[in-house]
């Protein structure tokens, strides 16, 4: 998963944009895109196998790419079994979270709740004392907090099953704080260890979770029905949302640092709504597009504060998972 761990930014991270800016806005065009992807492979497959299938596709080519890494150990003993514990939090429950309320919510939405991530982080960093909250930053949670209350109070609009459809988005609301407590817990090993070990030793177990539950769905399956457009939105649900992402972040991380990348990954409600509208013909509301305002605005608040008091925890805000 994108991490913090580089060692800082680049010389080259105050030039202006470059290709590596140019991988960052793909890599948010993926991660825009996933969500109505995913929305189109749940229409062949049951929410649990479709995510177990792409979890595994994903830990064996994290694997693969992680097998290629000189110079840093992998994570062994008790960090090793702390990981595979956090993995189950972050992999595991988050992934169930975010399947079945994608499966029961339009992508747009999804998309925000998502985005506003980086406010339950805030507040749970906050609780646990590794990061203080200044002013501006609790004015911009508390407009995250009240552009998702916005969104997932917008699903009463929605025609058919509302009641379904705001259930799915409170499931997403779920997922995103268990994502944020995730990504906290994470953030201690990410000085110690290769971002792509972490990936894949956290994505094991998370795998593991999943392929467990789904187990029975699989087995009845009839696999030779599955449409091709399924097995697609598997592939890029699982190696271009899941791999191919987050080594463009990885890469960010690197030469722009944290904050710039982090920026980027801000963009993917914005592209995930305009995707869903075109793609699934999910047209905004006025509540939807409101809450929007409200989350992309306390995002940027937030940003503006943090660069003026710097926190080691703030620097993993930009972490999401789709």
């Amino acid at each position: 998963m994108p991490s913090d761990t580089a060692s800082g930014p680049s010389p080259h991270s105050r030039q202006g944009f470059g290709a590596t800016d140019a991988w960052l806005v793909f890599m948010a065009v993926i991660w825009g895109v996933n969500y109505s992807v995913v929305k189109a492979g749940l229409a062949h497959l049951s929410p649990l196998v479709f995510n177990g299938t792409r979890m595994v596709l994903a830990t064996v080519v994290l694997f693969t790419v992680a097998a290629f890494v000189r110079g840093t150990p992998w994570p062994k003993g008790r960090e090793r079994i702390q990981l595979l514990l956090i993995g189950l939090l972050g992999n595991g429950l988050y992934q169930v979270l975010f399947i079945f309320g994608l499966s029961r919510t339009r992508a747009g939405v999804a998309a925000l709740i998502v985005a506003a991530t980086p406010a339950w982080i805030a507040i749970i960093s906050q609780v646990i004392g590794r990061e203080r909250v200044t002013r501006i930053s609790a004015v911009g949670i508390g407009m995250q907090l009240l552009g998702v209350a916005c969104v997932v109070g917008s699903a009463h609009g929605f025609g058919g099953d509302g009641g379904g459809v705001m259930w799915g988005a409170a499931l997403m609301a779920g997922g995103s704080v268990c994502w944020a407590l995730f990504t906290v817990l994470l953030q201690p090993h990410t000085q110690r260890a290769h971002p792509l070990h972490l990936s894949a030793v956290t994505m094991t177990s998370g795998a593991v979770l999943i392929v467990s539950i789904s187990l029975p769905d699989m087995l009845r399956l009839d696999w030779g029905a599955v449409p091709l457009s399924a097995w697609g939105s598997v592939v890029y649900a699982g190696i271009g949302a899941l791999v191919v992402a987050y080594l463009l972040y990885y890469h960010g991380v690197r030469v722009l640092g944290p904050t710039r990348t982090s920026m980027y990954s801000n963009l993917q409600p914005v592209i995930a709504l305009g995707v869903a509208w075109l793609m699934l013909h999910e047209q905004p509301s006025g509540w939807q597009l409101l809450g929007a305002a409200f989350i992309l605005g306390g995002l940027l608040l937030s940003r503006v504060s943090r660069r003026t008091a710097a926190s080691p925890a703030g620097t993993s805000e930009g972490l999401r998972r789709a």
